[in-house]
C-alpha cells in the first residue's frame, strides 16, 4: 500500500510539472494510443553482436526519425579502454531538422559523470546503475525529426557502444506551445578566485566580502527566448583545501542585473547541509552521490532536479552558482544544466577541445596548492 501512495504521489507531481502535453508521464489508468518504438543497437542479422564500433573522429546515427513523438528513455552502455572516455565522447541531439543541436555535453557529463569516471548513482531524470548502465528519462519531444549522435573524439575505438531509445509516434501534432529539451556543457578549470591569500574560507578578507549582482559566478546555463530551467548535474575537482561549497546560486531571469532567486550555500542548493556531512547520498530530485575529503585534490559530484516547480522565463535566463564566498576558491567545475525551451534557441556555447575537457588539478595557489602542483 505505501508503494501504491508513493508512485500516485509521485506521478501526481509529474503531471503537475508538465501538464497534459504529449510530453507528459503517461496516464497510467487511460488506454494509450501512441505506437512505441525502439531504436537499438541489435544486430541486425539476428545474431548477438549488439552493438556498434565507433572510431577516432567517427560519429554513430542511434536516432534518426520523423514525428511527432517523445523520446521517453534512453539507455546506453559503452566499451572503451581509453582512459577518461567519458569525457571524449559527446553526445548530440537535434529536433526537427535543427543545425545547431539543442544538446551537446560529453556523454559521461550528459548521465552526471562529471569527472569522466563511473559511479552509480539514482534520481528520477538520471541514473547510472551497476555496471555501467547510462538512463535518462527525461522526456524529449520532437514535432517532425528526432536525430541523436555519438562522436568518439578519442585517440581509441570504441569498441562496442550499446544503446535503446524508447519513442513514441503520435497520429496526431504536438501542441503548439510544446517546449523542447535542451542540455548545456559547462566548465571552469580552474574557476580563477579573485584572491589566493587566504588560509581558511573563514577568513576576513574572504568571509566579509560581498557579492550582490552575481559578477565572476560560475554560470550552468544562459538561454534566450521562454521556457523553464529544471536542474543541473555538477562535478568538483578541488584545487585548494578546505569546503567548496561556500557560494550561493544565483539566477537571473528575463535580464534581471541582480538575482530573482538567491541561496545561502552550494550544500543547501543541493539540498543537503553542513557539507554533505562528508557522507555520499542520492534521492529522487537531489544528491551527493560523490563527496571527497575536504582537500585539494579530492572529488565530488551532486544533482538537483527542480521538477516540482521548474523556474519559467519569458525572455532569458542565466543560472549561476559562487565558487566560494563571493568566488574566492578556485576550484575545477565541470556540469550540464537541463532546460525546456521554445526553439529556435540561441547556439550552444562550443565545447573545449578534448585535451581541455580531461580532469586535471591547477596550480591555483591557496591552501593545499603550491602552485605548481598539489601538496
Amino acid at each position: 500500500m505505501k508503494r501504491f501512495v508513493s508512485m500516485s504521489l509521485l506521478l501526481g507531481v509529474c503531471v503537475a510539472a508538465w501538464g497534459q502535453s504529449p510530453s507528459s508521464w503517461p496516464d497510467l489508468t487511460q488506454q494509450q494510443t501512441y505506437t512505441p518504438h525502439r531504436a537499438s543497437s541489435t544486430d541486425p542479422t539476428g545474431a548477438n553482436q549488439d552493438f556498434r564500433t565507433v572510431g577516432p573522429g567517427a560519429t554513430a546515427t542511434v536516432l534518426d526519425v520523423d514525428g511527432p513523438g517523445t523520446i521517453a528513455h534512453i539507455w546506453f552502455t559503452i566499451a572503451d579502454n581509453e582512459p577518461y572516455n567519458l569525457k571524449r565522447i559527446v553526445l548530440r541531439m537535434y529536433w526537427d531538422g535543427e543545425t545547431s543541436p539543442s544538446v551537446e555535453a560529453p556523454i559521461g557529463d550528459f548521465f552526471g559523470l562529471g569527472l569522466g569516471e563511473y559511479h552509480t548513482w539514482q534520481s528520477e531524470m538520471l541514473s547510472v546503475g551497476n555496471d555501467k548502465s547510462l538512463n535518462c528519462f527525461f522526456p524529449m519531444p520532437f514535432a517532425s525529426h528526432a536525430r541523436i549522435t555519438v562522436t568518439n573524439e578519442g585517440n581509441q575505438p570504441i569498441n562496442a557502444l550499446y544503446y535503446n531509445i524508447d519513442y513514441r509516434t503520435y497520429s496526431h501534432p504536438l501542441s503548439r506551445d510544446t517546449l523542447y529539451f535542451h542540455a548545456e556543457y559547462q566548465q571552469a578549470q580552474p574557476n580563477r578566485g579573485w584572491t589566493n591569500n587566504w588560509k581558511t574560507n573563514q577568513d576576513a578578507l574572504v568571509n566579509d566580502k560581498t557579492n550582490s549582482d552575481g559578477q565572476g559566478n560560475y554560470v550552468w546555463m544562459e538561454a534566450k527566448g521562454h521556457g523553464q530551467y529544471v536542474g543541473v548535474t555538477m562535478s568538483v575537482l578541488q584545487n585548494q583545501d578546505m569546503w567548496w561549497g561556500e557560494g550561493d546560486d544565483m539566477f537571473f531571469i528575463d535580464g534581471a542585473k541582480t538575482p530573482q532567486i538567491i541561496g545561502t550555500g552550494t550544500e543547501d542548493y543541493f539540498l543537503g547541509a553542513w557539507d554533505f556531512g562528508g557522507r555520499p547520498f542520492s534521492y529522487q530530485l537531489y544528491g551527493a552521490p560523490v563527496v571527497g575529503a575536504e582537500l585539494a585534490g579530492s572529488r565530488s559530484s551532486v544533482y538537483r532536479f527542480h521538477l516540482a516547480q521548474p523556474i519559467p522565463f519569458q525572455k532569458s535566463f542565466k543560472a549561476t552558482i559562487e565558487h566560494g564566498n563571493a568566488n574566492h576558491r578556485s576550484d575545477n567545475f565541470y556540469s550540464v544544466a537541463y532546460w525546456y525551451q521554445a526553439d529556435p534557441h540561441e547556439p550552444l556555447p562550443p565545447l573545449p577541445p578534448v585535451e581541455q575537457r580531461l580532469p586535471a588539478l591547477q596550480p591555483a595557489g591557496g591552501p593545499g596548492n603550491s602552485g605548481a602542483g598539489v601538496h
